[in-house]
């Protein structure tokens, strides 16, 4: 269960401090580009640590259906935790999942496990997903099916089409795809500079969800047959899910 730290030091200097920098004309491309990252980690650590205050013991609910990271994608009758609003509880599961053992019947993400780094925050949540969950109890993870892209390389660049319309249609990168090994590269490590989106940092195929679960403890892990009322209906294409059984 999450509890506060005494004597943890405020970071909002911090964060006055690389908005300065990076208002200087000086500053740099390489340097500005990381303070940009860091500055989004500390406006995300601050709803992290205000959640934290006020409820040191975790939520007052106590969910059995949970989703994680979902975004604008809410689930009904699902307990929504994630990092930025809208979410019941806004919480950075890197750090744990906030609730007690053996208390989840079924854990839901999807295209959320490919934006923590591997190997410390993976598989801390693949460890975090079996405490929770109780005996029986399953979670369904979907992400983009590395298998997938790799499958049509080498490929013309026509042949990405299909891809960029499901996946980068409203991105301003299709001018720097120009090869289909641009396009493999925006899938394994999406580093677009751009505030709204979050990098890919480890790619997935189902091989290896499955190790990555089983290494966690759990019993099962076998493909999910997407489900539209669950799943996002955006996500189906070029996805692969799994459901795994502690």
């Amino acid at each position: 269960m999450p509890q506060e730290i005494p004597g943890t030091p405020s970071i909002d200097l911090l964060g006055e401090q690389i908005a300065r920098v990076l208002a200087e004309p000086t500053t740099g491309h390489g340097l500005a580009r990381t303070l940009r990252a860091a500055a989004k980690e500390v406006e995300l650590s601050r709803h992290h640590r205000a959640t934290q205050r006020a409820y040191p013991n975790g939520p007052e609910a106590q969910p059995t259906k949970v989703q994680i990271g979902g975004g604008s994608h809410q689930l009904d009758g699902f307990f929504n935790i994630d990092l930025v609003p809208p979410a019941d509880f806004l919480w950075d599961v890197r750090e744990g999942i906030p609730l007690p053992d053996n208390t989840v019947e079924l854990l839901f993400n999807e295209h959320f496990l490919e934006h923590i780094d591997y190997p410390r925050s993976a598989k801390g949540f693949a460890r975090e997903a079996f405490r929770v969950l109780g005996a029986g109890g399953q979670i369904i993870t979907g992400v983009p099916d590395a298998a997938h892209v790799l499958s049509r390389y080498p490929a013309a660049p026509a042949a990405a089409d299909e891809m960029i319309e499901h996946w980068y249609s409203k991105r301003d990168c299709q001018g720097d795809i120009n090869t289909y090994l641009d396009l493999i590269n925006y899938v394994f490590r999406d580093q677009d500079d751009d505030p709204t989106y979050t990098p890919h940092l480890w790619a997935y195929d189902f091989e290896k969800l499955a190790q990555l679960f089983t290494e966690a403890g759990f019993a099962t892990v076998e493909p999910w047959t997407f489900d539209s009322s669950l799943a996002n209906p955006k996500r189906e294409w070029a996805s692969v899910y799994v459901i795994a059984t502690k």
